[in-house]
Protein backbone atom coordinates (compact mmCIF):
# COMPACT_ATOMS: atom_id res chain seq x y z
CA UNK A 1 0.00 0.00 0.00
CA UNK A 2 1.15 3.49 -0.70
CA UNK A 3 2.36 5.27 2.59
CA UNK A 4 2.70 8.61 1.58
CA UNK A 5 -0.19 10.03 3.16
CA UNK A 6 2.41 9.13 6.50
CA UNK A 7 4.05 12.80 5.74
CA UNK A 8 0.79 15.29 5.12
CA UNK A 9 1.18 17.77 7.23
CA UNK A 10 -1.37 20.02 5.65
CA UNK A 11 -4.30 20.00 2.74
CA UNK A 12 -1.72 21.67 0.02
CA UNK A 13 0.32 18.03 0.36
CA UNK A 14 -2.34 16.43 -1.62
CA UNK A 15 -1.97 15.91 -4.99
CA UNK A 16 -5.88 14.83 -5.75
CA UNK A 17 -8.16 17.71 -5.73
CA UNK A 18 -11.23 15.14 -4.11
CA UNK A 19 -8.22 14.24 -1.81
CA UNK A 20 -7.18 17.91 -1.12
CA UNK A 21 -11.03 19.06 -0.34
CA UNK A 22 -11.66 16.13 1.87
CA UNK A 23 -8.86 16.84 4.07
CA UNK A 24 -9.26 20.46 4.05
CA UNK A 25 -12.98 19.68 5.27
CA UNK A 26 -11.34 17.72 7.76
CA UNK A 27 -9.02 20.46 8.85
CA UNK A 28 -12.12 23.00 9.30
CA UNK A 29 -14.13 20.08 11.39
CA UNK A 30 -12.45 20.68 14.91
CA UNK A 31 -13.24 24.19 15.31
CA UNK A 32 -16.46 23.97 13.03
CA UNK A 33 -17.44 21.64 16.45
CA UNK A 34 -15.87 23.11 18.76
CA UNK A 35 -17.58 27.01 17.87
CA UNK A 36 -21.24 25.14 16.62
CA UNK A 37 -20.95 23.54 20.19
CA UNK A 38 -20.97 27.11 21.79
CA UNK A 39 -23.10 29.04 19.37
CA UNK A 40 -25.70 26.82 19.62
CA UNK A 41 -25.85 26.73 23.32
CA UNK A 42 -25.93 30.58 23.10
CA UNK A 43 -29.24 30.51 20.51
CA UNK A 44 -30.59 27.63 22.58
CA UNK A 45 -30.55 29.91 25.61
CA UNK A 46 -32.37 32.71 23.54
CA UNK A 47 -35.01 30.65 20.77
CA UNK A 48 -35.22 27.26 23.89
CA UNK A 49 -34.26 27.82 26.85
CA UNK A 50 -35.98 25.22 28.55
CA UNK A 51 -34.50 22.80 25.98
CA UNK A 52 -30.90 24.74 26.65
CA UNK A 53 -31.87 24.08 30.17
CA UNK A 54 -32.13 19.98 30.03
CA UNK A 55 -29.06 20.30 27.57
CA UNK A 56 -27.02 22.04 30.73
CA UNK A 57 -28.22 19.97 33.50
CA UNK A 58 -27.68 16.91 31.65
CA UNK A 59 -23.94 18.02 30.47
CA UNK A 60 -22.93 19.14 33.93
CA UNK A 61 -23.89 15.86 34.90
CA UNK A 62 -22.03 14.43 32.41
CA UNK A 63 -19.16 15.54 33.27
CA UNK A 64 -19.49 14.96 37.15
CA UNK A 65 -19.39 11.75 36.26
CA UNK A 66 -16.58 11.68 33.92
CA UNK A 67 -15.10 13.91 36.66
CA UNK A 68 -15.07 10.91 39.14
CA UNK A 69 -14.03 8.16 36.35
CA UNK A 70 -11.21 10.72 35.89
CA UNK A 71 -10.42 10.96 39.74
CA UNK A 72 -10.49 7.18 40.20
CA UNK A 73 -7.73 6.72 37.51
CA UNK A 74 -5.70 9.79 38.52
CA UNK A 75 -5.56 7.83 42.56
CA UNK A 76 -4.60 4.69 41.13
CA UNK A 77 -1.55 5.85 38.78
CA UNK A 78 -0.82 8.26 41.28
CA UNK A 79 -0.48 5.08 43.40
CA UNK A 80 1.48 3.31 40.68
CA UNK A 81 4.17 6.22 40.17
CA UNK A 82 5.11 6.09 44.00
CA UNK A 83 5.38 2.29 44.02
CA UNK A 84 7.65 2.67 41.03
CA UNK A 85 9.63 5.32 42.60
CA UNK A 86 10.74 3.58 45.36
CA UNK A 87 11.30 0.37 43.51
CA UNK A 88 14.78 -0.67 42.27
CA UNK A 89 14.99 -1.14 39.03
CA UNK A 90 18.48 -0.91 37.91
CA UNK A 91 18.33 -4.89 40.85
CA UNK A 92 15.83 -6.48 38.79
CA UNK A 93 17.20 -5.62 34.85
CA UNK A 94 20.54 -7.25 36.77
CA UNK A 95 19.00 -10.49 37.12
CA UNK A 96 17.38 -10.26 33.25
CA UNK A 97 20.13 -12.08 30.67
CA UNK A 98 21.57 -9.86 28.32
CA UNK A 99 20.80 -6.67 30.09
CA UNK A 100 23.82 -4.93 29.28
CA UNK A 101 23.12 -4.82 25.68
CA UNK A 102 20.88 -2.21 25.63
CA UNK A 103 21.68 1.22 24.64
CA UNK A 104 19.82 4.57 25.10
CA UNK A 105 19.97 7.40 22.89
CA UNK A 106 18.64 10.51 24.05
CA UNK A 107 18.44 13.26 21.58
CA UNK A 108 18.34 16.64 22.93
CA UNK A 109 17.07 19.35 20.78
CA UNK A 110 17.84 23.04 21.51
CA UNK A 111 17.87 26.44 19.96
CA UNK A 112 18.93 29.15 22.50
CA UNK A 113 18.79 27.59 25.50
CA UNK A 114 20.76 29.31 28.35
CA UNK A 115 23.92 26.85 29.64
CA UNK A 116 22.51 26.36 32.86
CA UNK A 117 19.29 24.64 31.06
CA UNK A 118 21.09 22.40 28.89
CA UNK A 119 23.95 21.53 31.55
CA UNK A 120 21.36 20.48 33.95
CA UNK A 121 19.48 17.99 31.53
CA UNK A 122 22.69 17.07 30.97
CA UNK A 123 23.75 16.35 34.58
CA UNK A 124 20.63 14.71 35.05
CA UNK A 125 21.55 12.12 32.88
CA UNK A 126 24.94 11.42 34.36
CA UNK A 127 23.12 11.26 37.76
CA UNK A 128 21.13 8.63 36.40
CA UNK A 129 21.85 5.27 37.83
CA UNK A 130 21.87 3.30 34.36
CA UNK A 131 25.66 2.65 33.30
CA UNK A 132 26.71 5.70 31.10
CA UNK A 133 28.52 3.73 28.88
CA UNK A 134 25.50 2.45 27.56
CA UNK A 135 24.04 5.80 27.06
CA UNK A 136 24.57 7.66 23.56
CA UNK A 137 23.55 11.47 23.90
CA UNK A 138 22.82 13.62 21.33
CA UNK A 139 22.86 17.49 21.80
CA UNK A 140 21.13 18.38 18.63
CA UNK A 141 21.68 21.78 18.13
CA UNK A 142 20.37 24.62 15.32
CA UNK A 143 22.49 26.45 12.84
CA UNK A 144 20.08 29.42 12.62
CA UNK A 145 20.96 29.71 16.62
CA UNK A 146 24.11 31.75 15.45
CA UNK A 147 27.62 30.97 16.05
CA UNK A 148 28.02 32.00 20.01
CA UNK A 149 25.40 29.92 21.08
CA UNK A 150 27.62 27.21 19.13
CA UNK A 151 30.40 28.52 20.83
CA UNK A 152 28.56 27.87 24.16
CA UNK A 153 27.95 24.28 23.32
CA UNK A 154 31.42 23.25 22.66
CA UNK A 155 32.17 24.00 26.30
CA UNK A 156 29.04 21.96 27.20
CA UNK A 157 30.67 19.16 25.34
CA UNK A 158 33.95 19.18 26.62
CA UNK A 159 32.46 18.98 29.86
CA UNK A 160 29.91 15.80 29.47
CA UNK A 161 32.08 14.13 26.56
CA UNK A 162 34.04 11.87 28.37
CA UNK A 163 30.68 10.53 31.17
CA UNK A 164 29.06 8.87 28.09
CA UNK A 165 29.47 6.29 25.95
CA UNK A 166 29.53 8.89 23.27
CA UNK A 167 28.72 12.48 23.42
CA UNK A 168 27.22 13.79 20.01
CA UNK A 169 26.64 17.04 19.21
CA UNK A 170 25.07 17.85 15.88
CA UNK A 171 23.95 21.05 13.68
CA UNK A 172 20.61 20.97 11.77
CA UNK A 173 21.08 23.11 9.11
CA UNK A 174 18.30 25.86 8.51
CA UNK A 175 16.16 26.36 5.54
CA UNK A 176 15.80 22.61 4.33
CA UNK A 177 13.01 22.39 2.06
CA UNK A 178 9.75 20.48 3.33
CA UNK A 179 11.10 20.47 6.79
CA UNK A 180 9.66 22.68 9.65
CA UNK A 181 11.50 24.77 12.09
CA UNK A 182 11.85 23.11 15.42
CA UNK A 183 11.81 20.18 17.69
CA UNK A 184 10.78 17.62 15.32
CA UNK A 185 13.52 18.36 12.33
CA UNK A 186 15.98 19.29 14.59
CA UNK A 187 15.32 15.53 16.76
CA UNK A 188 14.73 13.89 13.20
CA UNK A 189 18.19 14.90 11.95
CA UNK A 190 20.12 14.41 15.43
CA UNK A 191 18.44 11.00 14.95
CA UNK A 192 20.40 10.67 11.58
CA UNK A 193 23.49 11.61 12.30
CA UNK A 194 23.53 9.57 15.33
CA UNK A 195 23.04 6.65 13.44
CA UNK A 196 25.77 7.40 10.38
CA UNK A 197 28.26 8.59 13.07
CA UNK A 198 27.61 6.08 15.79
CA UNK A 199 25.46 3.48 15.58
CA UNK A 200 26.31 2.06 11.80
CA UNK A 201 30.14 2.35 12.59
CA UNK A 202 30.38 0.93 15.93
CA UNK A 203 28.03 -2.48 14.59
CA UNK A 204 25.47 -2.10 17.49
CA UNK A 205 22.60 -3.89 16.99
CA UNK A 206 19.52 -1.72 16.33
CA UNK A 207 16.50 -3.60 18.16
CA UNK A 208 18.94 -2.88 21.32
CA UNK A 209 19.09 0.39 21.07
CA UNK A 210 15.87 2.52 22.38
CA UNK A 211 15.66 6.77 21.77
CA UNK A 212 14.75 9.10 24.19
CA UNK A 213 13.59 12.19 22.47
CA UNK A 214 13.71 14.66 25.05
CA UNK A 215 12.39 18.25 25.23
CA UNK A 216 15.91 20.21 25.93
CA UNK A 217 14.80 21.14 29.66
CA UNK A 218 13.58 17.53 30.63
CA UNK A 219 15.15 15.75 33.68
CA UNK A 220 14.78 12.25 33.99
CA UNK A 221 13.88 10.79 37.82
CA UNK A 222 17.03 8.53 38.41
CA UNK A 223 15.74 5.48 37.62
CA UNK A 224 13.94 6.41 34.03
CA UNK A 225 16.52 3.94 32.20
CA UNK A 226 16.81 1.32 34.06
CA UNK A 227 12.46 1.16 34.43
CA UNK A 228 12.34 1.95 30.87
CA UNK A 229 15.19 -0.99 30.10
CA UNK A 230 12.61 -3.05 32.29
CA UNK A 231 9.75 -2.64 30.26
CA UNK A 232 11.63 -3.44 26.94
CA UNK A 233 13.35 -6.75 28.14
CA UNK A 234 10.02 -7.55 29.66
CA UNK A 235 8.21 -7.62 26.88
CA UNK A 236 10.42 -9.26 24.57
CA UNK A 237 12.23 -6.41 23.05
CA UNK A 238 8.87 -5.22 21.53
CA UNK A 239 9.24 -2.74 18.35
CA UNK A 240 5.77 -2.11 17.75
CA UNK A 241 5.58 0.04 20.92
CA UNK A 242 6.87 3.71 22.48
CA UNK A 243 7.09 4.03 26.02
CA UNK A 244 5.88 7.11 28.18
CA UNK A 245 6.76 8.82 31.31
CA UNK A 246 4.82 10.98 33.31
CA UNK A 247 6.09 15.29 32.49
CA UNK A 248 5.68 16.54 36.27
CA UNK A 249 7.06 20.30 35.90
CA UNK A 250 8.88 20.83 39.00
CA UNK A 251 12.45 22.25 37.54
CA UNK A 252 11.36 26.00 39.04
CA UNK A 253 7.78 24.90 40.21
CA UNK A 254 8.27 27.57 43.30
CA UNK A 255 9.49 30.24 41.11
CA UNK A 256 6.86 30.24 38.87
CA UNK A 257 3.72 32.65 39.13
CA UNK A 258 0.33 30.90 40.68
CA UNK A 259 -1.10 30.68 36.98
CA UNK A 260 1.48 28.57 35.40
CA UNK A 261 2.09 26.29 38.89
CA UNK A 262 -2.03 25.38 38.07
CA UNK A 263 -1.55 24.74 34.03
CA UNK A 264 1.59 22.43 34.92
CA UNK A 265 0.16 20.45 37.97
CA UNK A 266 -3.19 20.29 35.18
CA UNK A 267 -1.26 19.14 32.44
CA UNK A 268 0.75 16.09 34.67
CA UNK A 269 -2.12 15.03 36.31
CA UNK A 270 -3.80 14.71 32.86
CA UNK A 271 -1.29 13.20 31.90
CA UNK A 272 -1.17 10.39 34.48
CA UNK A 273 -5.02 9.59 33.93
CA UNK A 274 -3.83 9.14 30.54
CA UNK A 275 -1.35 6.04 31.67
CA UNK A 276 -4.45 4.27 33.18
CA UNK A 277 -6.07 4.13 29.55
CA UNK A 278 -3.23 2.54 27.93
CA UNK A 279 -5.47 1.70 24.92
CA UNK A 280 -5.44 5.34 23.97
CA UNK A 281 -2.23 6.42 25.40
CA UNK A 282 -0.31 8.79 22.86
CA UNK A 283 2.82 9.49 23.22
CA UNK A 284 3.74 13.35 24.31
CA UNK A 285 6.64 16.10 25.23
CA UNK A 286 9.38 13.36 26.18
CA UNK A 287 8.69 9.63 24.94
CA UNK A 288 11.15 6.72 23.87
CA UNK A 289 10.61 4.38 20.59
CA UNK A 290 12.94 1.66 19.81
CA UNK A 291 15.09 3.11 17.19
CA UNK A 292 14.32 0.57 14.21
CA UNK A 293 10.60 2.69 14.78
CA UNK A 294 12.02 5.97 14.26
CA UNK A 295 14.27 4.32 11.28
CA UNK A 296 11.64 2.59 9.60
CA UNK A 297 8.91 5.21 10.24
CA UNK A 298 10.89 8.11 10.07
CA UNK A 299 10.66 10.78 13.28
CA UNK A 300 7.85 13.11 11.72
CA UNK A 301 9.92 16.51 10.14
CA UNK A 302 7.64 18.38 9.05
CA UNK A 303 5.04 19.70 11.47
CA UNK A 304 5.01 21.30 14.98
CA UNK A 305 3.17 18.41 16.79
CA UNK A 306 5.64 16.08 16.30
CA UNK A 307 5.46 14.18 19.90
CA UNK A 308 2.48 12.93 19.23
CA UNK A 309 2.70 12.54 15.50
CA UNK A 310 5.04 10.05 15.31
CA UNK A 311 2.63 7.48 17.20
CA UNK A 312 -0.40 7.56 14.54
CA UNK A 313 2.50 7.58 12.09
CA UNK A 314 3.74 4.28 13.78
CA UNK A 315 0.13 3.01 14.09
CA UNK A 316 -0.60 3.55 10.35
CA UNK A 317 2.55 2.41 9.11
CA UNK A 318 2.22 -0.76 10.97
CA UNK A 319 -1.44 -1.12 9.88
CA UNK A 320 -2.88 -0.98 13.47
CA UNK A 321 -0.36 -2.43 15.36
CA UNK A 322 1.11 -0.22 17.38
CA UNK A 323 0.65 0.72 20.77
CA UNK A 324 1.65 3.22 23.83
CA UNK A 325 3.34 1.46 26.97
CA UNK A 326 2.81 3.35 29.78
CA UNK A 327 5.71 3.77 32.39
CA UNK A 328 4.25 5.26 35.74
CA UNK A 329 7.55 6.92 36.20
CA UNK A 330 7.90 10.79 36.08
CA UNK A 331 10.30 12.70 33.93
CA UNK A 332 10.88 16.75 35.86
CA UNK A 333 10.77 19.63 32.92
CA UNK A 334 10.40 23.58 33.32
CA UNK A 335 7.41 25.06 34.33
CA UNK A 336 6.63 28.39 32.10
CA UNK A 337 8.64 31.10 34.06
CA UNK A 338 9.48 34.45 32.07
CA UNK A 339 11.67 37.34 33.01
CA UNK A 340 8.24 39.15 34.33
CA UNK A 341 4.63 38.73 35.28
CA UNK A 342 3.32 40.01 31.71
CA UNK A 343 5.79 38.53 30.44
CA UNK A 344 4.96 34.68 31.75
CA UNK A 345 1.21 35.26 30.79
CA UNK A 346 2.12 35.83 26.99
CA UNK A 347 4.45 32.58 26.97
CA UNK A 348 2.04 30.50 29.32
CA UNK A 349 -0.69 31.03 26.54
CA UNK A 350 1.55 30.66 23.38
CA UNK A 351 2.52 27.10 25.11
CA UNK A 352 -0.76 26.07 25.54
CA UNK A 353 -1.55 27.40 22.10
CA UNK A 354 1.14 25.66 20.63
CA UNK A 355 0.37 21.89 22.39
CA UNK A 356 -3.45 22.91 21.49
CA UNK A 357 -2.61 23.16 17.50
CA UNK A 358 -2.18 19.24 18.35
CA UNK A 359 -5.46 19.67 16.37
CA UNK A 360 -3.70 19.19 13.75
CA UNK A 361 -3.44 15.55 14.03
CA UNK A 362 -7.51 14.91 14.15
CA UNK A 363 -7.51 15.75 9.81
CA UNK A 364 -4.19 13.29 9.63
CA UNK A 365 -6.17 10.45 12.20
CA UNK A 366 -9.41 10.64 10.26
CA UNK A 367 -7.94 11.02 6.41
CA UNK A 368 -4.95 7.99 7.22
CA UNK A 369 -8.00 5.92 9.10
CA UNK A 370 -9.66 5.95 5.78
CA UNK A 371 -7.07 5.48 3.39
CA UNK A 372 -6.09 2.24 5.44
CA UNK A 373 -8.12 -0.46 5.48
CA UNK A 374 -6.44 -3.25 7.34
CA UNK A 375 -6.94 -1.10 10.43
CA UNK A 376 -9.72 -2.44 12.15
CA UNK A 377 -13.13 -0.76 12.16
CA UNK A 378 -13.32 -0.54 16.13
CA UNK A 379 -9.61 0.62 16.26
CA UNK A 380 -10.30 3.10 13.83
CA UNK A 381 -13.60 4.61 15.86
CA UNK A 382 -12.02 4.32 19.16
CA UNK A 383 -9.06 6.40 18.46
CA UNK A 384 -11.00 8.72 16.50
CA UNK A 385 -13.82 9.46 19.31
CA UNK A 386 -11.44 9.59 21.34
CA UNK A 387 -8.87 12.74 19.81
CA UNK A 388 -12.27 14.67 18.88
CA UNK A 389 -13.86 14.49 22.45
CA UNK A 390 -10.53 15.58 23.77
CA UNK A 391 -9.75 18.61 21.47
CA UNK A 392 -13.51 19.00 21.77
CA UNK A 393 -13.39 19.25 25.43
CA UNK A 394 -10.34 21.60 25.67
CA UNK A 395 -11.83 24.48 23.66
CA UNK A 396 -15.58 23.99 25.11
CA UNK A 397 -16.14 22.27 28.39
CA UNK A 398 -14.67 25.28 30.68
CA UNK A 399 -17.33 27.93 28.95
CA UNK A 400 -20.32 25.34 28.97
CA UNK A 401 -20.12 25.16 32.46
CA UNK A 402 -18.95 28.38 33.82
CA UNK A 403 -20.51 30.95 31.55
CA UNK A 404 -23.12 29.12 29.60
CA UNK A 405 -24.86 27.73 31.90
CA UNK A 406 -26.25 31.17 33.03
CA UNK A 407 -27.63 31.70 29.79
CA UNK A 408 -31.45 30.82 29.58
CA UNK A 409 -31.88 32.85 32.82
CA UNK A 410 -30.19 35.74 31.17
CA UNK A 411 -31.77 35.13 27.45
CA UNK A 412 -34.80 32.74 28.10
CA UNK A 413 -37.10 35.90 28.40
CA UNK A 414 -40.13 36.69 31.12
CA UNK A 415 -41.62 33.25 29.80
CA UNK A 416 -38.97 31.19 31.08
CA UNK A 417 -37.96 33.12 34.01
CA UNK A 418 -41.35 32.20 35.92
CA UNK A 419 -41.18 28.79 35.34
CA UNK A 420 -39.80 26.04 37.93
CA UNK A 421 -37.17 24.88 35.92
CA UNK A 422 -35.60 28.32 35.81
CA UNK A 423 -35.55 28.58 39.46
CA UNK A 424 -34.40 25.24 39.97
CA UNK A 425 -31.66 25.65 36.75
CA UNK A 426 -28.75 27.69 39.08
CA UNK A 427 -29.32 25.39 42.29
CA UNK A 428 -29.26 21.85 40.72
CA UNK A 429 -26.13 22.94 38.33
CA UNK A 430 -24.92 24.55 41.53
CA UNK A 431 -24.95 21.36 43.57
CA UNK A 432 -23.33 19.15 40.53
CA UNK A 433 -20.97 21.51 40.26
CA UNK A 434 -19.71 21.56 43.19
CA UNK A 435 -19.63 17.69 43.71
CA UNK A 436 -17.48 18.04 40.60
CA UNK A 437 -14.97 19.59 42.80
CA UNK A 438 -14.11 16.43 44.45
CA UNK A 439 -11.79 16.17 40.89
CA UNK A 440 -10.12 19.38 42.36
CA UNK A 441 -9.85 18.50 45.67
CA UNK A 442 -8.37 15.38 44.37
CA UNK A 443 -5.82 17.00 42.54
CA UNK A 444 -5.12 19.85 45.35
CA UNK A 445 -3.93 16.69 47.79
CA UNK A 446 -1.86 14.74 45.53
CA UNK A 447 -0.25 17.93 43.75
CA UNK A 448 0.92 18.25 47.83
CA UNK A 449 2.37 14.76 47.76
CA UNK A 450 4.27 15.12 44.41
CA UNK A 451 5.77 19.10 44.49
CA UNK A 452 9.34 19.08 45.91
CA UNK A 453 10.06 20.58 49.03
CA UNK A 454 9.03 24.02 49.52
CA UNK A 455 11.60 26.43 49.36
CA UNK A 456 13.03 27.27 52.88
CA UNK A 457 12.26 31.07 53.52
CA UNK A 458 8.87 29.71 53.11
CA UNK A 459 6.75 28.73 56.29
CA UNK A 460 4.39 26.01 56.00
CA UNK A 461 1.33 28.61 56.54
CA UNK A 462 2.49 30.23 53.44
CA UNK A 463 2.49 27.11 51.92
CA UNK A 464 -0.75 26.41 52.76
CA UNK A 465 -2.24 29.53 51.81
CA UNK A 466 0.09 29.85 48.51
CA UNK A 467 -1.60 26.49 47.53
CA UNK A 468 -5.16 27.35 48.19
CA UNK A 469 -4.52 30.49 46.64
CA UNK A 470 -3.73 29.10 43.90
CA UNK A 471 -6.36 26.26 43.12
CA UNK A 472 -9.07 29.25 43.87
CA UNK A 473 -8.11 30.74 40.25
CA UNK A 474 -8.73 27.39 38.48
CA UNK A 475 -12.09 27.96 36.82
CA UNK A 476 -10.64 30.87 35.00
CA UNK A 477 -7.01 29.85 34.45
CA UNK A 478 -8.74 26.66 32.49
CA UNK A 479 -10.34 29.53 30.50
CA UNK A 480 -7.43 32.01 29.86
CA UNK A 481 -5.18 29.19 29.26
CA UNK A 482 -7.33 26.50 28.03
CA UNK A 483 -10.50 26.93 26.54
CA UNK A 484 -9.45 29.90 24.42
CA UNK A 485 -6.08 29.32 22.91
CA UNK A 486 -7.76 25.70 21.86
CA UNK A 487 -10.25 27.75 19.95
CA UNK A 488 -7.73 30.08 18.69
CA UNK A 489 -5.55 27.10 17.41
CA UNK A 490 -8.82 25.53 15.86
CA UNK A 491 -9.79 28.65 14.77
CA UNK A 492 -6.36 28.73 12.68
CA UNK A 493 -7.11 25.61 11.22
CA UNK A 494 -10.22 26.54 10.06
CA UNK A 495 -8.23 29.76 7.95
CA UNK A 496 -5.60 27.66 7.10
CA UNK A 497 -3.25 29.95 9.05
CA UNK A 498 -0.89 26.91 10.19
CA UNK A 499 1.05 27.61 13.12
CA UNK A 500 5.21 27.75 13.23
CA UNK A 501 7.56 26.06 15.94
CA UNK A 502 7.41 28.59 19.44
CA UNK A 503 10.05 27.46 21.57
CA UNK A 504 8.94 28.05 25.02
CA UNK A 505 11.86 30.59 26.97
CA UNK A 506 13.24 28.88 29.53
CA UNK A 507 13.98 30.57 32.54
CA UNK A 508 15.51 29.54 36.34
Amino acid sequence: MNNDYLNISRANDLIKPTEKILYRLLEIFPGFLSLATLISAIFLAWLAPTLAAVFIILFDFYWLLKVVYLSFHQITSFLQVRKNLKTNWLEKIEQIKGWQEIYHLIILPTFKESKEIIEGSCQALVDSNYPKDKMIVVLATEERAGLEIQKQLKEIEKKFSEKFFKFLVTLHPKDIAGETAGKGSNANWGIKEAKEKIIEPLKIKKENILVSVFDIDTKPYPQYFSLLTMKYLEFGKIQRASFQPIPVFHNNIWKAPFFSRVVSISGTFWQMMQQERPEILVTYSSHCSPFKVLEEVGYPNNIVADDSRIFWKSLFFYDGDYRVIPLYYPVSMDAVLAKNFFRTVINQYKQQRRWAWGCIDIPFVIFGFLKNKKISISEKMKHSLNIIDGFWSWATTSLLILFLGWLPLILGGEKFSGTLLSYNLPRLTGRLMTLAMVGMFVSGFLSLLMLPPRPKNWSFLKYILIIIFQWSFLPITLIIFGAIPALDSQIRLILGKHLGFWPTEKIR
